[in-house]
């Protein structure tokens, strides 16, 4: 993925031509509000989008995007914790169905993935009934357009009694640096969750090991495409005050060059 950096200006001055060489800090980040059910907002360029996505209510949600951070200001939110979330208000790259990010890595096939790392911080202290989790999708193929293959949630912390969907089908799997208990479901799609034993309220860490996991449990298939990574927060009830504090994704194909030429650098670090 390109990432922009400070812009680099040269000023020639006078008769004398002389050069005078000028740092343009980049544009500071504004904080934009949105309140409506799909208001989406464009961060970086659209090198990722955040988005309010109130999709299982009608009651009002509102959040603050600065950047890629983002706060729930307002949440009037009262769904059943035995049934599907109100909202997931969330920050992605790659392809929420329709709306693509620019200059993504996404979508990738399964089974050509090098890399999938992401670093995320949450503020989750709020009161009601919500979780902090990453929603992976994936599709059957690379194109946009709704998914159709699977959906891979990774659990850091929940709140007011909410599970995934389906049952656990294992306890205590070691991914990542910490133990998840693994939840699946059959719906239209394939349906599995890894919830963390300890809340956490960071991630850093490759996601490729979850969907690597997820395609030994035939919830994934090495032939489909990662869409599209989310990380935001599922809403039952509540949840005003639920913030990411930051978030990445950077994702790489097996023989990308640069993929090379990392793990390369990391393989001499260690010798």
């Amino acid at each position: 993925m390109i990432r922009r950096r400070p812009l680099l200006r040269a000023l020639l001055l006078g008769p004398a031509t002389l050069a005078a060489v000028v740092f343009v800090a980049p544009t500071p980040a504004h904080a934009e509000e949105v309140c409506g059910a799909f208001d989406t907002v464009d961060v970086n360029g659209k090198e990722y989008v955040a988005q309010n996505n109130v999709w299982g209510a009608s009651t009002a949600q509102c959040i603050d995007v600065n950047g890629t951070s983002f706060q729930v200001t307002r949440s009037e939110h009262n769904n059943a914790t035995n049934g599907a979330p109100a909202s997931y208000p969330s920050i992605f790259e790659g392809c929420h169905w329709d709306n693509c990010t620019t200059n993504s890595e996404l979508p990738l096939q399964v089974s050509e993935i090098a890399d999938a790392d992401t670093a995320w911080s949450v503020t989750a202290s709020a009161d009601g009934a919500w979780n902090a989790a990453y929603d992976l999708w994936f599709k059957t193929n690379p194109a946009p357009g709704e998914p159709d293959g699977a959906e891979l949630m990774i659990w850091l912390d929940s709140q007011g009694g909410v599970q995934p969907a389906g049952s656990i089908v294992a306890t205590d799997v070691p991914i990542a640096g910490a133990t998840w208990n693994v939840w699946q479901a059959q719906m239209s799609w394939n349906y599995i969750a890894y919830q963390r034993t300890s809340p956490a309220s960071s991630a850093d860490f490759d996601l490729n090991e979850f969907i690597v996991d997820a395609t030994g449990r035939g919830a994934v298939q090495p032939s489909w495409y990662l869409a599209t990574v989310e990380a935001g927060f599922e809403i039952w009830a509540a949840g005003t005050g639920l913030a990411t504090n930051s978030f990445s994704f950077t994702g790489s194909a097996v023989g990308d060059p640069e993929t090379t030429e990392r793990k390369e650098l990391v393989g001499a670090s260690t010798r």
